[in-house]
């Protein structure tokens, strides 16, 4: 098959070399955004009269045809081209004739390729944005239910204080909204059109590249013809972006995971998200949960591989560069996946109510607030904090809690104690009188979820 490139050579390329070379295996995912850059580059050729409108006419319609007929399954993409480009021209050229050839006037195969990825990539940035957007309408909406539905918190694994079920989830609410922020800010920063750079320094038809990126949505043409074919920043950023909603759906896997063991009861995972074991009958297990936490891994291993093929590259375009498709396409697909799996197994989740309560009440999480009730009573706070180091000792010993104990064996470790030491210590009281911006409390919490609420719609 002949070349684009083939005018240079005498002999044919060795099968082997042809096929590692060659990138239409992965890259015929780019074939919408490669026929879209060609009709704006073509619109733009006729507009600066390089084309004839006879000419321009032609090949659009040629373009719109192939599009409609892959789209439609009645053009398979042939994988014996070299790449995606490829096969699109040599197509056209079959279909209009001599008028297809000159399709590629003013443009390489390097802005070619570089505008294509930076169209797909805008809209893979814009699709987990909105699959964001979703996950954190059903955050939202549990945590509105979930005002009053007290649990432990913990620092170290181990019980801290009480809070409320609503709060916890918000910590999740403030990760992927940073996240979705991260994802804007990345599509803002690679909105500009690297088509008409040529293959590094330009070309001397007289384009218009302005009008080529106004066609194309983008914010302007890129400045630097060098860093126009060799940039692969956006999709570092974007892949860096990716490996930190990655690693936050991660540690919220986890959490899920050890809160539906039998140990906790926390919540119980729907059927629909939950497999069970080939031998054990009694198991459910949280698969999902496990292969979400998983895969956070294998995108982060997509960023290095692409950091790692870049970090040599002199300029301008060097092949190497072909690799960054195979990684970001797996991390883009990883995500996207993660994201909607996530979303809805949380969404089904049913959450234990009296048995997060009756853990905070178990863990001593109320022993800060009777520290706080001693120092109320005029007791220095280090003083307070031994007498209740002392008093959590002998409930242990006792295997009871604080709120548990009579207040006769309470007032033999300190006198201080009095009757309304349980109203102090109860639960409600603990979470409630944190009003704080960003603590627990529920009037704090209601300003927050109306901060939320606005933020989403």
């Amino acid at each position: 098959m002949a070349q684009l490139w083939g005018g240079r050579f005498t002999k044919e390329t060795d099968k082997l070399v042809y096929a590692f070379n060659a990138s239409i295996g992965f890259d015929k995912r780019l074939f919408r955004q490669d026929i879209e850059g060609s009709l704006a580059h073509v619109k733009m050729l006729g507009k600066q009269g390089i084309l004839t409108k006879e000419e321009t006419d032609k090949i659009t319609d040629g373009l719109v045809s192939i599009r409609k007929d892959v789209e439609s399954g009645v053009l398979a993409i042939d994988e014996s081209y070299e790449d995606i480009h490829s096969f699109v021209e040599a197509v056209l050229t079959e279909r209009i004739g001599e008028a297809g050839k000159k399709l590629h006037t003013g443009r390489s195969r390097n802005d070619q390729v570089a505008l294509d990825m930076r169209l797909y990539t805008r809209i893979q940035v814009e699709t987990v944005e909105e699959l964001l957007k979703e996950l954190l309408t059903v955050l939202l909406r549990i945590m509105e239910e979930n005002l009053d539905t007290y649990m432990p918190g913990f620092t170290h694994l181990q019980k801290a204080q009480p809070l409320t079920l609503s709060h916890h989830l918000g910590a999740y609410f403030e990760m992927f909204q940073r996240d979705r922020l991260r994802m804007r800010d990345i599509r803002a920063r690679m909105n500009f059109c690297p088509l008409g750079a040529g293959a590094l320094a330009g070309t001397t038809f007289p384009l218009d590249r302005e009008y080529t990126a106004e066609l194309l949505g983008f914010d302007g043409p890129t400045l630097n013809s060098m860093d126009s074919v060799s940039d692969r920043d956006y999709l570092l950023e974007f892949l860096s972006a990716l490996s930190i909603v990655m690693m936050h759906l991660s540690r919220f896997s986890e959490e899920i995971i050890i809160w539906n063991s039998d140990e906790y009861k926390f919540i119980e995972i729907d059927d629909a998200y939950s497999t069970g074991s080939s031998i054990m009958p009694q198991k459910k297990n949280p698969d999902i949960a496990e292969l979400v936490r998983g895969k956070a891994g294998r995108v982060y291993g997509d960023l290095m591989a692409l950091f790692t093929v870049m970090k040599g590259l002199p300029l301008a375009y060097n092949k190497d560069m072909q690799e960054d498709k195979e990684a970001a396409f797996d991390a883009f697909d990883t995500v996207k996946n993660c994201i909607v799996l996530f979303t809805g197994m949380l969404d089904t989740i049913k959450f234990r109510k009296d048995r997060m309560a009756e853990s905070a009440m178990r863990g001593f999480t109320n022993a800060t607030d009777a520290a706080d009730y001693l120092v109320g009573k005029g007791v220095p706070f280090r003083e307070a904090h031994g007498i209740v180091g002392r008093l959590v000792l002998y409930c242990i010993e006792k295997n009871t809690s604080i709120d548990a104990l009579p207040l006769a064996e309470m007032r033999t470790i300190s006198n201080k104690f009095e009757e309304d030491i349980y109203e102090a210590v109860s639960l409600k009281t603990c979470v409630e009188k944190r009003l704080t911006t960003g603590a627990p409390g529920r009037a704090a919490m209601e300003k927050v979820l109306a901060v939320y609420r606005e933020y989403l719609v």
